[in-house]
């Protein structure tokens, strides 16, 4: 293999670009745009080889497209931001917290990767 990307997977990461309602956060921009938030703001802390996030991405999806209008999602890729998973203490992927004007008030490991249970998870930890 010469490292190259097969198209129909260069063509799937293509799509998940483009229709990805879910903003990547990284150590540099996670105070500003989620402590420094104003109103509700949801962080998956995920991995892109986890299995279990892979299954719950189009449903978090679905999810954001559902609540962009009240609640913020964004993600954290625990590969790359071992800081911010160190410092909130995450051991299982994925995770969700769920912050309040800047302020963890839920979180939740593992969820059940169906609309619903999501979108429960999502909008009652503000309710």
């Amino acid at each position: 293999m010469t490292g190259e990307t097969p198209a129909g997977l260069q063509e799937t990461q293509r799509s998940r670009v483009s229709d990805d309602k879910i903003a990547t956060v990284t150590g540099s921009t996670f105070t500003r745009l989620v402590l420094e938030g104003k109103g509700p703001i949801v962080v998956e802390f995920m991995s892109y080889g986890c299995a279990h996030c892979r299954v719950m991405e189009p449903v978090l999806q679905q999810v954001a497209g559902m609540v962009n209008a009240t609640e913020k999602i964004f993600r954290v890729n625990n590969a790359v931001d071992q800081e911010l998973v160190d410092s909130y203490e995450i051991l299982g992927t994925p995770t969700l917290v769920m912050f309040l004007n800047g302020n963890e008030v839920a979180r939740v490991e593992g969820p059940r990767p169906t609309v619903s249970s999501v979108l429960s998870i999502v909008t009652q930890a503000f309710q």
